[in-house]
């Protein structure tokens, strides 16, 4: 039996400026990685995802990043082994303030934007944000890009960790994601996305932009919540998984 997660990031919201259509989204999901204050997200906007997410029965994870509002946390940072570790340790203990005030448990981590990007390349930034994870709690799932740096570190640390792909973003020949400032770099037909999306969920495989069929585990698929389409393209990419047989549930449910 094909089983899979199904992600999105949110909580994304801050201050003013309202970003994604999250309580919808969270009707199709099976885990929420919340934003934690650094590159997107505040206090409110936080304590209302996390309690909306626990009302509809959706997973939460912790979404930290680097601290660049201004570039939503996309732009690479020169940052220490030390810094890296005190940024996703501080992140963890404020989205943890919410979850303990809404009976909440944190099921994974997934690093946003370049921090989750550059860990994927990065065995030592890699590394200290598994350190800072099982610092914070040994039995939580770390969640990172399928083949990378991220994963191998997870596992060395002896994390639980689960591999992702992602539904509307195209792939390199090593398995990395195309730079967002590449054209080509985000999948636009939906039709096409699903088409991938089943692929990689029962075949283990995915086409890179270059043409060659490259092996990827699919234990969790990101939809971003933040797009025109995000509602439509949820639903979509949900109905699709289960019409193809493909269980949808949250990563606790099946990894070990």
């Amino acid at each position: 039996m094909y089983k899979v997660d199904l992600n999105s990031d949110l909580g994304e919201s801050f201050g003013a400026y309202r970003i994604g259509c999250d309580e919808e989204v969270l009707d199709f999901v099976t885990s929420a990685n919340v934003a934690c204050g650094f590159h997107a997200g505040d206090p409110a906007v936080m304590n209302s995802t996390v309690l909306t997410a626990r009302q509809k029965g959706v997973m939460i994870g912790a979404h930290p990043g680097y601290a660049d509002l201004m570039g939503f946390g996309r732009r690479n940072m020169s940052v220490s082994k030390a810094d890296m570790h005190d940024y996703v340790l501080y992140q963890l203990g404020a989205l943890h303030a919410f979850l303990r005030a809404h009976g909440a448990i944190l099921q994974h981590v997934k690093p946003h934007g370049a921090m989750y990007n550059m860990a994927a390349k990065d065995k030592a930034l890699a590394a200290a944000i598994c350190a800072a994870v099982k610092e914070f709690d040994k039995d939580v799932i770390l969640l990172g890009l399928a083949g990378s740096k991220l994963i191998e570190a997870a596992d060395e640390a002896g994390l639980r960790c689960a591999s992702e792909v992602f539904a509307d973003r195209a792939y390199m020949e090593d398995g990395s994601l195309v730079p967002r400032t590449q054209s080509g770099a985000m999948i636009e037909d939906e039709n096409e996305a699903i088409a991938r999306v089943i692929g990689m969920v029962k075949n283990g495989v995915v086409k890179a932009v270059t043409g060659k069929e490259i092996r990827v585990r699919a234990d969790s698929i990101c939809v971003h919540g933040d797009g025109a389409k995000a509602l439509a393209f949820t639903k979509r990419i949900r109905t699709a998984l289960e019409a193809e047989g493909i269980t949808v549930a949250p990563l606790c449910s099946f990894i070990k």
